[in-house]
């Protein structure tokens, strides 16, 4: 390149020529170096408003009063307002916050939604769009096994069935035909989408780059549309069932080949892999009285608070209290391992991982462990925040509560992967704090739709996040049903994406569906103190009970 030509692409200050001026008048739409700075905005003649460079744009005139810079919105009309504005009767008690917060606020919308765009809807569409091919070559093949089946059986009937032969032949080719119309059209459905979804993340990332407020502002996400895929079809394939020969009824006798069926499945929801309901083909229903199935025993004590419970598989259990000890128990009580934390704190919480390795929190010594071959091993250490429960994810993370050791206790959830920090979720769309402030009981638990539960003591609710981190709902229990307020503690989700959780103060279990609506109560079981809480892979509850030390095995599916 000419090294003239170069030089003249540089930015200047547009008053001295200074290159890479670091600052721009937003209102003059001029360069300004530093010392430039107090020169143009000694014209008094007109308002200045100087901002680094790199955030040129972000300024709004008001629409109605032009000589004025919007520095407030109003949230009750969703516009830019300037301080004139704010005295105005159009905006009389109208709640107003700064301009900059709001598109903060919007930035991180479309960050946040970029990210679920980019690392999980899309990759779902591109899977749905890859299993295209097999679901047509599947059809194909069986529609070749049908034919087979059908020549062979043909032949042994020689001339006189041809005809019955081919009319058969005929029915399987048009429902063939039909069956790939259906996969076609399914098909065209997802190649659109995903269309859409690429032209979308090409607009967000414009979007994100830019600092134009009336852009932003205009900004509506379309990632609760993406979310669900186009209409699924369950399928019913024909089958073809040859009879014995009979010359006399030919035409019974040759078979009978079944009709294709295609049930429009509309809007699969793409975050759970269940129905919430029981109609569902692959839902369990509940029994109407839940069952203890097993009483545990174990070592803990009133002075010594049994806390945690985990699954190692189908016959042992971890547990976790406060007398500085972690247990492994058979289903008969029996106790097989023990191992004390080496800094002689008490655990806060274990989880099992998918490698059956046992991971705890160690509050006081602000650590995450994890024991291997009897060998503890420390996974992260923390500063100036305190790790309070943990869980184990299907991916292998481990989601973990921390709070801050500060006197504001703010709390996060933050996801590891081995000694890396992935995620934090801490905050909602409106920058308000997703869980209490508090050292309380937040025990977590992933659902199977990969949703993030989280229970929260303190607020009474049952906190539930996207895998993004974006705010789904929030279960504050009915209570209309109950005595005293609902104070979750231990909580965990089975196969069927619900989710269950121990009501301390109730004596009781409240089951939600993955999308926080109540379906029952568990509380026929005696439960005394119920607290932590796991579930097997049989879909069986084991419930900790704080102070009688027991651990109750019960079967709430039939």
């Amino acid at each position: 390149m000419d090294p003239q030509h170069s030089a003249q692409d540089v930015l200047r200050c547009d008053l001295c020529e200074t290159p890479v001026p670091p600052m721009y008048c937003d209102i003059c739409f001029i360069k300004l170096c530093e010392p430039c700075v107090g020169i143009h905005i000694s014209d008094q003649s007109k308002d200045h408003r100087i901002v680094p460079f790199e955030k040129r744009g972000s300024t709004t005139q008001c629409p109605k009063h032009s000589a004025k810079i919007c520095e407030l919105h109003c949230e009750q009309c969703n516009i830019p307002i300037c301080a004139l504005c704010v005295s105005s009767k159009a905006h009389n008690a109208h709640e107003v916050v700064d301009i900059f917060m709001i598109l903060t606020k919007r930035k991180e919308a479309i960050k946040r939604d970029l990210q679920e765009l980019e690392q999980f809807i899309y990759t779902k569409y591109q899977t749905a769009a890859s299993n295209i091919p097999f679901q047509k070559a599947d059809a194909r093949i069986h529609s070749q096994k049908l034919t087979t089946i059908l020549k062979k059986h043909g032949e042994a009937l020689h001339r006189e069935i041809d005809t019955i032969q081919h009319k058969i032949q005929s029915d399987i080719e048009d429902m063939v035909s039909q069956h790939l119309a259906f996969i076609d059209k399914q098909e065209k459905a997802i190649d659109h989408s995903i269309t859409e979804i690429e032209q979308t993340i090409l607009d967000l990332k414009k979007l994100q780059e830019t600092s134009d407020f009336c852009l932003l502002s205009k900004y509506i996400s379309r990632n609760e549309e993406f979310r669900r895929l186009p209409a699924q079809f369950q399928v019913t394939l024909p089958t073809f069932t040859p009879q014995d020969i009979n010359s006399e009824q030919i035409y019974q006798q040759i078979g009978f080949l079944s009709r294709l069926t295609i049930t429009a499945e509309e809007h699969c929801p793409m975050k759970s892999s269940v129905s919430s309901t029981d109609s569902s083909p692959l839902s369990r229903p509940l029994i109407d009285e839940p069952r203890v199935l097993i009483d545990v025993n174990t070592e803990y004590k009133v002075g010594n608070k049994l806390c945690s419970v985990a699954c190692l598989n189908d016959n042992e259990l971890w547990t976790s209290g406060q007398d500085k000890i972690l247990r492994l128990y058979n289903f008969q009580g029996e106790l097989l391992n023990s191992v004390q934390p080496k800094s002689g704190n008490w655990p806060c919480d274990i989880a099992v991982t998918k490698s059956r390795d046992l991971v705890y929190t160690d509050y006081f010594d602000k650590s995450i462990n994890i024991i291997k071959n009897t060998q503890i091993q420390q996974l992260v250490r923390l500063r100036k925040w305190l790790p309070l429960r943990l869980c184990s994810t299907s991916s292998g993370d481990l989601l973990v509560s921390i709070i801050s050791e500060d006197k504001k206790h703010l709390t996060k959830i933050v996801r590891y992967s081995g000694t890396i920090e992935k995620q934090n979720i801490q905050w909602d769309d409106q920058g308000r704090a997703l869980f209490s402030s508090s050292i309380n009981t937040k025990y977590l638990s992933e659902n199977k739709n990969s949703d993030i539960c989280v229970a929260d003591f303190t607020s009474g609710e049952v906190v539930v996040v996207s895998a993004v981190g974006k705010l789904r709902f929030k279960y504050s229990g009915t209570p209309s049903a109950t005595k005293k307020l609902f104070r979750p503690a231990g909580i965990a989700t089975d196969s069927q994406s619900r989710i269950l959780t121990t009501d301390f103060h109730n004596q009781c279990i409240h089951i939600i569906d993955h999308d926080g609506r109540f379906l029952r109560y568990i509380d026929n079981c005696g439960l005394q103190s119920p607290y932590g809480l796991c579930v097997d892979s049989g879909d069986n509850i084991f419930v900790a009970e704080l102070k009688t030390g027991k651990i109750k095995k019960i079967q709430y599916y039939k």
